[in-house]
């Protein structure tokens, strides 16, 4: 039999509550209700389209032209996203993750990243994926098992499922009041801004519209649980599905890819990337939000899927 091109598949089942979870990368290729879509996947031919599903250690998003600065030293990554000139989402989406723990609910996976030009430290990156009737819960510590301290971020990649809802009618509301802008070709940050009288206000769950974003945010409004909730109203069937974080994720990126649907995979579900992130673009040089991480020293973060 033909291996996948993630290779090995693991199915979580919690009632009605159903995801597939893969070796490539560690990431989550489905999640359904009563067989319904929750997020936008692939079928299980397929390599990981524009990033569904995957997780991105050691830093979400993107590194201008894949150079960086950590103590005191300079450091250059190969280049993994020629449109833009810069490297992109990190070093493990190919990668194989290896089964630690499995139940019928749950698979826990752990990846070993060694050290290699342009990022010469050692990380252990540990994912715990479990289901539930209410959903999905993603759990990742991130050791450092090298020598010396490491620069680390995280982000996760899923698409909120839309169904037959146009994206211009989709709800989807953001509790953030700030925005980082981009610039339109490279992608990179020029600025963090309030998000009042501005298009990027999605606070009020109005529709979509014409609105095309690929943006970070931050400044997110959390409740007394400490997590912040991305809700998209208009999904499959009409369910509402709930996108929330954790401490250590303070900022999520949303990307409608209205300027690049070719990218989302031609004949795929429709959907909206909602990313929880440890840090925004370019982090590694802003230095903001990226975390110091001493040898022996572990940075946790949770997130998981909600569906109304």
């Amino acid at each position: 039999m033909a291996l996948p091109p993630t290779g090995t598949q693991w199915q979580l089942t919690s009632g009605d509550v159903e995801a597939v979870v893969v070796e490539v990368g560690g990431g989550l290729r489905t999640l359904t209700v009563a067989g319904v879509d929750v997020v936008a996947g692939y079928p299980v031919g397929d390599m990981a389209p524009a990033g569904r599903g995957q997780l991105l250690v050691p830093w979400p998003n993107r590194i201008r032209d894949g150079r960086y600065r950590f103590d005191g030293r300079e450091h250059e990554l190969p280049i993994t996203e020629r449109s833009t000139d810069n490297a992109s989402h990190g070093l493990v989406r190919w990668e194989a993750f290896r089964p630690t723990e499995r139940d019928e609910d749950r698979v826990v996976l752990v990846h070993t990243l060694h050290p290699r030009p342009g990022y010469p430290f050692a990380l252990e990156a540990r994912v715990a994926w479990q289901v539930d009737p209410r959903g999905l819960t993603c759990a990742t510590t991130i050791t450092n098992v090298g020598h010396d301290a490491a620069p680390v971020g995280y982000g996760a990649h899923p698409y909120l499922a839309l169904g037959s809802t146009p994206a211009s009618q989709a709800r989807l509301t953001v509790p953030a009041d700030r925005v980082v802008l981009v610039d339109p070709d490279r992608k990179l940050p020029v600025g963090t801004h309030e998000v009042a009288d501005s298009p990027f206000d999605l606070r009020g769950g109005e529709p979509l519209g014409d609105r095309d974003i690929d943006n970070a945010y931050t400044g997110l409004e959390r409740g007394p649980d400490g997590c912040w909730t991305v809700t998209l109203e208009g999904g499959p069937a009409g369910r509402t599905t709930r996108l929330w974080g954790g401490p250590g994720l303070d900022w999520v990126q949303v990307f409608t890819g209205r300027s690049t649907p070719a990218s989302l995979g031609e004949g795929l579900a429709t959907g909206i990337a909602v990313e929880p992130l440890a840090c925004p673009p370019d982090a590694f040089n802003s230095g903001e939000g990226v975390i110091d991480l001493q040898p022996g020293a572990t940075w946790t973060g949770q997130w998981g899927i909600e569906i109304g």
